[in-house]
């Protein structure tokens, strides 16, 4: 019986007016255990342990300053573990350690120590709002899906509302400029109209012509420029590379069809 299981029945038994000792005896706990279930539901949390100490405690300060000084050396002359490792039995006498310890303190500590110095890692978070009906993605990419027991690759287009996260999905057999427009004509008829803020798009073939440099310049194929200005699509182009990550959110799907 676990500790709240031994805890719920001291409480059942209570409530069913048997006298402190009796339970002491039934469940063999002393009155202090009787006590602790009355006072509440769960049991007391267990007290942590006192870390128990190693034989590398009096080499850590060491190993700390190394990874101090490390932090402005050359790359070349930073220090490995195994050095850190050698340096300790040769300038510091140490002995009876393993070098795996040295490697898991290490490996512990160097982070930290970092971060203290102020070379750590950022952590922010950004939320992402939205608002409703306002902005949408595109995605226009390669799907495999089975096509009478044979896998077949075929073009997937993806209109999703940012807010909401409704997203309209077609499947087409190529990814010519006529699917890419089809897809958006069957996504906003079943939307309702077009979204009244940004559409994010990567920069696929059938909308740009061009990509100048890393900038948010484009140069848009003519028909995609009629297009969306007939719509009413007010376009964001991603940029390519990894600064662009950040500004699309990846979408993954899975999609799996088959025709009888």
């Amino acid at each position: 019986m676990s500790k709240i299981e031994l805890f719920v029945a001291i409480r059942r038994d209570l409530a069913a007016g048997m006298s402190g000792r009796a339970i002491e005896e039934k469940h063999r706990v002393g009155r202090r255990t009787v006590s602790a279930a009355m006072a509440s539901a769960l049991p007391p949390p267990r007290k942590a342990m006192p870390p128990r100490g190693s034989k590398l405690d009096p080499f850590k300060p060491a190993i700390d300053d190394i990874l101090r000084a490390d932090l402005d050396a050359p790359r070349k002359q930073r220090h490995t573990v195994r050095r850190i490792y050698h340096r300790l039995l040769d300038e510091h006498g140490m002995a009876d350690v393993s070098y795996q310890v040295v490697r898991t303190y290490v490996a512990d500590r160097k982070p930290k120590i970092r971060a203290e110095s102020g070379r750590g890692p950022i952590k922010a978070f950004f939320p992402q709002t939205h608002r409703p009906g306002a902005e949408a993605e595109v995605d226009f990419g390669e799907v495999v899906i089975n096509l009478r027991g044979e896998p077949v690759t075929c073009m997937l287009f993806s209109f999703r509302m940012s807010f909401s996260g409704k997203a309209i999905h077609r499947i087409f057999a190529s990814g010519g400029q006529e699917a890419f427009f089809e897809g958006h004509v069957h996504a906003l008829k079943r939307l309702g109209g077009a979204p009244t803020g940004k559409v994010r798009y990567d920069n696929l073939r059938s909308a740009v012509a061009k990509v100048l440099g890393f900038s948010r310049q484009r140069i848009e194929t003519q028909r995609w420029t009629a297009f969306r200005s007939h719509y009413g699509l007010d376009v964001f182009y991603c940029q390519p590379g990894h600064r662009g990550v950040s500004r699309k959110r990846c979408n993954s799907i899975l999609l799996k069809v088959s025709y009888g």
